[in-house]
């Protein structure tokens, strides 16, 4: 099956492994990608707090060119995945916001017609794909590796229905299904404090330390998200919090998708492990799990 794919900003720069790691994994399960053309920012989050109108045009001008392919939407990046589902919802219940839209767009010879189901690729992997379907296309076990899922603010809240928003279990039965072993996390929808840590950095580095703290105090190897913001929040900053608090973090934290990837196959290059400030090394581990 096709999907069309929404990259969006942070996956073409600072969160270049989660793009390289989901097209690896979709493409290893037999589905494309069909990345929109011309695609713009989806607005982030600030916008919708200060202009809703123009944010919610930049964002529909995604939605209208990845309605003219005919599939669902995937977004990977929870502020963009948030984003457009959120422009999606407004503009299905506000017809009045929607003819505000419909006249820029219309600037731009584009309309959208409201036929887009947003997705988010942990949610297609598990309900649509399927574990046992990802089992099937797995040559490495992922067994002695202690994971801390972490999925962030986002993509479970307010109310999508994508998974339980306090205990949120997609991403625990999709690891463990690969053999991880996944510990017990009660800081897998905390805030990392997103954007703060440009601006009120002492909030951020706070939150960023508590939620490392949980992952460490559960044995925890490794942190795995599905957001390009808590990624970097809680990898490029764990320097910075050992100065401020004397701790002694030094703990790799990567993309969901990276760790289905290797169990899929995919050498450290075409997941971007290279990539990583904290290096993960899983090579012996993955030559014990060979299936």
């Amino acid at each position: 099956m096709d999907y069309v794919y929404y990259p969006g900003c942070s996956l073409e720069t600072s969160g270049k492994a989660y793009d390289e790691s989901v097209r690896f994994v979709f493409s290893q399960l037999g589905h494309r990608l069909l990345e929109i053309e011309d695609w713009n920012c989806c607005g982030a989050t600030y916008y919708m707090a200060t202009r809703e109108t123009i944010s919610l045009v930049i964002s529909a001008r995604n939605l209208a060119l990845a309605e003219k392919l005919g599939q669902n939407l995937i977004a990977p990046c929870s502020s963009c995945y948030t984003i457009l589902y959120k422009t999606n919802k407004i503009l299905q219940s506000n017809p009045i916001m929607k003819a505000k839209v419909d006249q820029s767009l219309r600037r731009d010879k584009l309309s959208y017609n409201l036929s887009l189901k947003i997705r988010h690729p942990l949610e297609v992997l598990v309900t649509d794909i399927g574990l046992h379907a990802i089992q099937e296309k797995q040559t490495f076990s992922l067994r002695g590796l202690k994971v801390a899922p972490y999925y962030g603010c986002q993509i479970v809240r307010p109310d999508r229905g994508l998974d339980d928003k306090e205990d949120p279990q997609m991403m625990d039965k999709l690891l463990a299904s690969l053999g991880a072993e996944v510990v017990p996390f009660a800081a897998k929808v905390r805030c990392c404090g997103g954007m703060l840590m440009t601006t009120f950095p002492e909030v951020a580095l706070k939150l960023n330390r508590e939620i490392l703290e949980t992952a460490l105090r559960n044995k925890a190897e490794v942190i795995v998200t599905t957001c390009p913001l808590c990624q970097i929040n809680l990898e490029a900053y764990q320097d910075k919090i050992n100065k401020k608090f004397n701790t002694h973090f030094h703990l790799p934290i990567l993309y969901f998708s990276q760790l289905v990837g290797l169990a899929l196959g995919a050498s450290p290059q075409q997941i971007g492990l290279h990539r990583q400030l904290i290096p993960f090394n899983f090579e012996a581990k993955l030559q014990e799990g060979l299936r």
